[in-house]
């Protein structure tokens, strides 16, 4: 890299300053000299740069805003290209989203300019010779087939979300069919989301194309209005959609409804993609913002259901995505991942009134019978009192076989907790239970509750039913 940044730059490189991919293989670097910058990749895939290298030429040539390429390896495997800076669109929606302004004018006004930016990229398609695109000439059925197996295999199964093999593979085929139906002569950029739009002063310059092939229209449209984390609200989608739809004329129908039923069925189909990846490269390899992308991606599904005719002819798909977004564990994940640490909720109470309530869903958790241990409820100068109050705490602590009841029980919820905490759950409820709720339930609720703090580290929060 420095090497040939010299020879670019006519000056050595000074700083060399590693810059982060994301979910990306291929390596930048940030070089500097004296008087130049530029970024430096660095991809063993050479037909991947090759798709690259003609795409930047291409959109250069037709005034879009892309990076230029300065210098290439003689092995094509690393290059120099345009330093734009490290601002890139979702900076600016997470900039006003913590400024309080979230969506304001300003911001969709910016999105209007990227929609703009993309129908002209778009339309340049029969014009270009996609026998450069890498790793298909175009997002044909087959493709979609393979992101419909990715979001199935990488997701539902990492997911452990049930679903009939056979059932879920015919609703993929017709799904497939249905969007293999449209008009596929564009350019279609395939990752076209708001990390891969940077601002530089007052312009938008788009990266990372190369997987760019021909395909339809309302792909790349889908992928930006429902990039996860950016999380535009529905009226801004809708006016970005008609801006887009307008500007397009005659290629797209004009009759609203029709675009948007279309439009919907590549939303879902992006949605699936890219769950696919946060599943393998988040539940699979462990990467944190992949993992962080899958509850507003979840968000997303969730108000593209409501539509009832987008899947009436793909019954088991819509069943499967149905339960993905009532899986328990996955919303565990989720929370975890979001830093909300595993709530342990320890309750003391009585047996007279049945058992503990969760509210959480889980089913209850542990629940351990305390009234065959020694009871200070039998003796009038213990009844004023709970198992917080120092008399009831020095009668049971004279008890060895309490201390081991203690001890065994702690012990079988400790494994429970740590294996909890790995696998992501945001809940675990234990319960011990006496007659009347009020000296030994409450004093082993309170010891084990002290020893799950001091062991684990997760939020402990402690109830005495009968008390409350």
């Amino acid at each position: 890299m420095e090497k040939l940044f010299q020879q670019w730059a006519g000056e050595p490189c000074i700083e060399n300053q590693a810059i982060s991919a994301h979910g990306s293989a291929r390596r930048y670097y940030r070089l500097k000299g004296k008087n130049h910058t530029c970024v430096a990749a660095v991809n063993d895939d050479v037909r991947e740069n090759e798709a690259f290298f003609y795409y930047s030429e291409f959109f250069r040539k037709n005034g879009i805003n892309v990076p230029q390429i300065y210098a290439v390896a003689p092995d094509r495997k690393t290059y120099l290209q345009q330093d734009l800076g490290n601002r890139t669109l979702y900076d600016l929606v997470v900039e006003k989203r913590n400024a309080g302004r979230a969506f304001d004018a300003d911001l969709e006004q910016v999105y209007m300019r990227v929609v703009e930016g993309l129908v002209r990229m778009q339309t340049l398609g029969s014009e270009m010779d996609f026998s450069h695109a890498y790793p298909r000439a175009a997002f044909d059925r087959q493709s979609m087939m393979w992101d419909l197996n990715y979001f199935k295999y990488d997701f539902l199964k990492l997911a452990h979300v049930p679903f009939d093999e056979q059932l879920l593979e015919d609703d993929f085929q017709h799904f497939a069919d249905q969007l293999a139906a449209c008009d596929s002569n564009y350019f279609l950029y395939r990752d076209f989301q708001s990390r891969n739009i940077m601002l530089n002063g007052d312009e938008v310059f788009f990266i990372d194309y190369q997987g760019g092939r021909r395909g339809s229209l309302y792909y790349d449209l889908a992928s930006l209005l429902y990039d996860a984390k950016a999380e535009i609200p529905d009226a801004v989608r809708q006016r970005l959609a008609e801006h887009f739809r307008v500007m397009h004329g005659s290629r797209l129908p004009q009759n609203g409804d029709d675009f948007r039923s279309v439009l919907h069925k590549f939303v879902l189909l992006r949605i699936m993609q890219a769950m696919g990846a946060y599943g393998y490269r988040g539940l699979y390899e462990g990467k944190e913002h992949f993992v962080k992308s899958i509850a507003p991606a979840l968000g997303n599904l969730a108000a593209l259901l409501q539509d009832a005719l987008l899947l009436s002819e793909t019954p088991e798909l819509r069943r499967v995505l149905q339960s993905l977004l009532q899986s328990e564990e996955l919303k565990n994940i989720v929370a975890a991942a979001n830093g909300t640490p595993l709530t342990v909720t320890v309750n003391s109470f009585s047996y007279k009134r049945g058992l503990p309530y969760d509210k959480n869903g889980n089913g209850g958790g542990f629940v351990f019978d305390c009234r065959a241990l020694p009871n200070p409820g039998r003796y009038p100068q213990y009844q004023c009192y709970t198992g917080k109050d120092q008399p009831v705490i020095e009668f049971l602590q004279k008890e060895a076989e309490v201390d081991e009841f203690i001890q065994n029980a702690a012990k079988m919820v400790l494994k429970s907790v740590r294996r909890y905490q790995q696998r992501g759950f945001a809940n675990l409820q234990v319960n011990f239970g006496c007659t009347g709720g009020q000296h030994r339930s409450v004093y082993c609720a309170e010891q084990t509750a002290k020893i799950i703090a001091e062991q684990t580290g997760c939020h402990v929060e402690i109830h005495h039913l009968e008390q409350e």
